[in-house]
């Protein structure tokens, strides 16, 4: 029986089986580069609940801004922690 591609013969022996992991660690490399740069500005660095646009951030933004004062910005900091609750 002529196994792994001739080995006896001259071919490639039990190296051809390093071909496919081979391939596998590259694709995971390439997988896992994306993940980490690429698709990350479309979700964010912590996915969906790290939006510039929630409640919080916006009140945030309002704040720094000098839209509202400081005792208008704890009333409304309460009732989102209320509605939200906290997330650090």
């Amino acid at each position: 029986m002529e196994t792994l591609a001739h080995f006896g013969d001259g071919g490639p022996g039990p190296w051809i089986l390093l071909f496919p992991l081979f391939w596998a660690l590259v694709v995971g490399f390439g997988i896992t580069l994306l993940r980490r740069t690429g698709w990350r500005g479309r979700r964010g660095p912590h996915g969906p609940a790290a939006r510039d646009d929630s409640p919080l951030a916006v009140l945030g933004r309002r704040f720094a801004s000098g839209e509202i004062d400081e005792d208008e910005y704890w009333r409304r900091l309460s009732v989102l922690e209320e509605q939200f609750g906290r997330r650090d």
